[in-house]
């Protein structure tokens, strides 16, 4: 994916991106996007754990000729990586998902749409013309919403659903609390209007943290002093992110087997936000289609261990018998590199391809993936490795906190 186009000199990093994007962006955007969860510890973790691994470079190898790209979902992805899917778009460009399905077109790397997007997935997926897309779902209580979802998905061509697991309950996001962030108008959740009033569609946080869950909870106190035992409701009304994306009774017995009936053969099937090899070999067992170790960013589970260090557990039971992909922290080429190196074998990556979006729409999507693929070829090249199938721990060793480094 070597570019010829000339630099952007205002940013020449992944790191000067969030610098101008927070620049562009106003504040309840920016804290939305950016925030993880509590503390942050684990959205912090994400970048840091890529820091405990250094390359191992080999040398006199002819690397003349270097080729960053891998077969995906029926095509040539030009790099071993993909735009993870992230809702609400639009507020960080007006162009939103259309802008990004644009620049991925034109990359040849594969989009991932939220079904919390400001954009149809049927406009995202002719803006992508034949660049692969993939659908994140989240599993309503109420399937008969996710069903219609999915036909809709398969007759756009979509190539695979991303079911997201990590969400039985919302975690808690102190800035967006505080915020009492709504979608502003006149932005609307786009796949879900003709399920939701037209108020609720264009306010999908209507039900935000401050007013949803501790609503239920006082509730809940009211009628029990027993703060431990709390009854499940399911949620009713127009559909929102705060009261349908979470899912507690979602679970491998009966919802894997539905889901695969509704989406096989036209769509893959696969499990996001898996963190333990014990939850691989469900996922194996439960005849997925793929994984992709997550850990929603950092925003749902905080003290949740950093995806790059699920990572080797996870490959160590997975490798060969499923497709195992990875998000999370990733703001190198360096970093597609090493988890390629620990067994992934394709990445995701989600806010500093908002960053460019807020940068400069499609431009600033394209810059993202540009400095990304840059990045990459020059680490494959500067390693010793010409294809992707030549990257192994043996181009790793990892850091002791004492500095010292160990072989894998």
């Amino acid at each position: 994916m070597a570019s010829q186009e000339p630099h952007d000199l205002n940013c020449l990093t992944i790191s000067e991106l969030e610098q101008h994007a927070a620049a562009r962006m106003n504040k309840q955007t920016r804290d939305y996007y950016n925030e993880g969860a509590d503390s942050g510890s684990t959205l912090l973790e994400n970048s840091q754990a890529y820091a405990k691994y250094r390359i191992r470079p080999r040398v006199l190898r002819d690397i003349s000729s270097i080729d960053t790209s891998v077969p995906l979902f029926g095509a040539r992805n030009s790099i071993p990586l993909g735009v993870a899917p992230t809702a609400m778009q639009c507020l960080a460009h007006p162009d939103g998902e259309m802008a990004t399905a644009r620049a991925c077109r034109k990359a040849g790397i594969v989009m991932g749409l939220s079904s919390f997007a400001t954009t149809t997935l049927e406009d995202v997926a002719e803006a992508s013309g034949d660049n692969p897309r993939i659908l994140q779902l989240y599993l309503f209580e109420e399937r008969e919403h996710s069903r219609k979802l999915i036909q809709r998905a398969k007759k756009a061509g979509y190539k695979a659903v991303f079911l997201t697991v990590d969400t039985p309950v919302l975690g808690r996001r102190n800035m967006e609390i505080r915020n009492g962030f709504k979608l502003p108008k006149p932005y609307k959740i786009a796949n879900f209007t003709e399920d939701s009033d037209s108020a609720a569609a264009k306010t999908v946080m209507e039900g935000t943290p401050s007013t949803t869950s501790d609503q239920k909870e006082k509730k809940s106190s009211s009628t029990s002093n027993n703060n431990s035992s709390r009854t499940h409701t399911p949620p009713k009304g127009p559909i929102s992110f705060h009261t349908h994306a979470p899912n507690p009774t979602l679970n491998w017995s009966t919802d894997i087997a539905w889901l695969k009936q509704q989406c096989h053969p036209e769509m893959q099937v696969w499990i996001k936000g898996i963190a333990t090899a014990e939850d691989a070999l469900l996922a194996i067992q439960h005849r997925l289609d793929g994984l992709v170790v997550s850990n929603h960013g950092g925003r749902q589970l905080n003290g949740a261990i950093a995806t790059l260090d699920a990572l080797r557990e996870i490959v160590a039971v997975a490798k060969g018998k499923m497709p195992v992909h990875v998000d999370g922290g990733i703001r190198h080429g360096t970093d597609i590199f090493k988890a390629l190196a620990l067994g992934a074998d394709f990445v995701w990556v989600g806010r500093p391809v908002l960053w460019g979006l807020a940068y400069r729409g499609q431009e600033g999507v394209e810059l993202c993936l540009r400095l990304l693929g840059n990045e990459f070829l020059r680490c494959m090249g500067l390693a010793g490795t010409v294809r992707v199938g030549d990257i192994s721990k043996d181009y790793l060793v990892k850091v002791d906190k004492g500095g010292f480094v160990s072989r894998l």
